[in-house]
């Protein structure tokens, strides 16, 4: 027996190597890589594949610009390191107030920007298919692509799809604003980096076995918001047209000012000070210049600086690839792509709340927006007076304004083409769907296989036929759905409260929300939305 199992042993490891040895290999015209196949999911991937020169020297806080021709068979088996990381605003009060700084971990650089592709099988698909790619979250200031395991989508699709995961930078490396960054720099640098990224997918995915008439983005929290400004990107006139449809999970949208606004002017100016850049003639050389180890630290500070719950360095109107307030464009119906698929959850304001102090629905309006008057502030706790204790109040107002009710502006601009679902899990916090999307990486506390094959296939029938009523599975037990325009319908997936049964049925949006919706629309000036 024991040789036996010596010998199988043997055999797997040698069938291994040969499925190694044969991955597929994808001549990109700069680089070719060597994919590696994963006999465990049956697919297939190509990690760490540069799109782009890394954003260093010279090149720091510009647009991104074509990677360098490299010759031979570049492996592509390693995960790639995720661009340098900060965390989320941790001042009660003061959003320019310094704080104790921390240090980049070992796998974090400058040199960041790459990308991964996941496809079904061990050879290229001999059928173009959908391809989906994913922009992962994290306040526009952490996260990274390899976390999030493309297979995993791959089989939930019924091998249906290929899967793209991007980087882009992040913090102040990739969303530093201010005149002296639009004069001789770039200004959103980190949304340049993902278009740089679909573009890449335009040029290339179709050697992987991926269609580019057939893309999907998608994207949670920040992701989401990242999907959402390329929807209003270009003024809805992309050319060439980078995407088919668009999926967010939690679409983020926090204040987005002017690029010269005095916040983000104020921002610019306490980096400057922090990298003993002031004294300098020209501040954003000076930047450029700075050691990524010293620019890392006072990136940490910034952000923790910020008020409680909050991330200062995210996108900004930068007058040519976003040239407008998001809530603007939206209403114009300035978008790209044909049709959209919204989800939210119930309880999205909870993790950015400090839960054990004071809530005061007034005070609280005017920390989380600076630009508002008494008037606002008073406005925000009459809407809210209804909703519960001052913490359920402050909770609210913080997931209805940044991340629920942008999602309801987002539908409305694809009329007819739009569907819309809430995750209501208990406690249905921010963050806590990404689990049923990935369940490889992080299993999924409901371990229900009937609410697993529903919720994910939402997802993928629509990013393969813009319908999530063509089903994958015909087990699928999700009832028909409706457009979010036929009074305003919504699926809600949640469960019993014993766990014992899935519960999943259409449900017309509560019009108190809608109204609530409707005064954030109407201050969006004064949001920065």
């Amino acid at each position: 027996m024991t040789r036996l199992i010596v010998t199988l042993s043997l055999a797997a490891s040698l069938l291994n190597s040969y499925a190694q040895s044969n991955a597929p290999i994808v001549d990109l015209g700069y680089a070719t890589y060597q994919g590696s196949f994963d006999p465990t999911t049956n697919v297939t991937n190509f990690f760490g594949l540069r799109f782009a020169l890394p954003p260093t020297g010279d090149l720091r806080f510009r647009a991104p610009q074509p990677p360098a021709n490299v010759s031979g068979v570049q492996q592509a088996d390693t995960k790639p390191p995720e661009c340098f990381q900060a965390g989320v605003g941790l001042s009660p009060t003061d959003p320019f107030s310094n704080q104790t700084v921390k240090r980049q971990g070992p796998q974090q650089s400058e040199d960041c920007l790459f990308l991964d592709v996941h496809i079904p099988g061990s050879t290229i698909p001999g059928e173009s298919l959908t391809t989906i790619v994913w922009i992962h979250g994290g306040g526009y200031v952490s996260g990274n692509a390899s976390v999030f395991p493309g297979s995993d989508l791959i089989i939930e699709s019924d091998r249906q799809v290929v899967v793209v995961t991007i980087q882009y930078r992040l913090g102040l490396f990739g969303f530093l604003a201010g005149q002296a960054v639009k004069d001789n720099g770039a200004l959103n640098a980190g949304l340049l980096d993902q278009d740089f990224a679909l573009r890449w997918v335009q040029a290339h995915i179709s050697k992987f076995g991926g269609d580019p008439t057939r893309v999907t983005i998608w994207g949670e929290s920040a992701g989401a918001g990242s999907v959402l400004q390329h929807v209003v990107a270009n003024n809805g006139q992309t050319d060439p047209p980078l995407f088919r449809a668009a999926m967010t999970s939690s679409t983020f949208l926090p204040s987005q000012y002017q690029f010269n606004d005095p916040i983000p002017e104020a921002l610019y100016s306490q980096i400057v000070a922090q990298t003993n850049c002031s004294s300098s003639p020209d501040s954003l050389a000076c930047l450029r210049a700075v050691d990524v180890n010293t620019l890392e630290s006072v990136n940490v500070a910034i952000v923790e600086a910020g008020f409680v719950g909050t991330f200062v360095n995210v996108p900004v109107v930068d007058g040519t690839f976003i040239t407008q307030r998001v809530t603007e464009a939206l209403k114009q119906g300035k978008v790209n792509g044909q049709a959209i698929f919204a989800m939210t959850n119930t309880n999205e304001g909870t993790d950015f709340v400090n839960q054990t102090a004071p809530a005061n629905a007034t005070v609280y309006a005017g920390q989380l927006f600076p630009n508002f008057r008494l008037e606002q502030d008073e406005e925000v706790a009459r809407l809210y007076a209804d909703v519960g204790t001052p913490l359920d109040q402050v909770n609210r107002i913080q997931g209805e304004s940044i991340f629920i009710c942008p999602s309801y502006f987002l539908l409305s601009a694809f009329p007819g083409k739009s569907f819309k679902g809430e995750f209501a899990l208990p406690p249905a916090h921010h963050g806590q769907d990404v689990s049923y999307y990935f369940p490889s990486a992080s299993p999924p506390s409901f371990q229900n296989p009937d609410f697993l094959k529903a919720f994910s296939q939402s997802f993928l029938a629509f990013a393969i036929s813009l319908n999530p009523n063509n089903k994958l599975d015909p087990g699928n037990i999700t009832p028909p759905w409706n457009t979010f325009s036929v009074n305003n319908t919504e699926m809600l997936f949640n469960r019993t409260e014993d766990s014992s049964a899935v519960v999943i049925h259409t449900f017309s949006t509560d019009q108190d929300l809608l109204d609530r919706c409707s005064f954030w629309e109407s201050v969006a000036e004064l949001t920065g939305q």
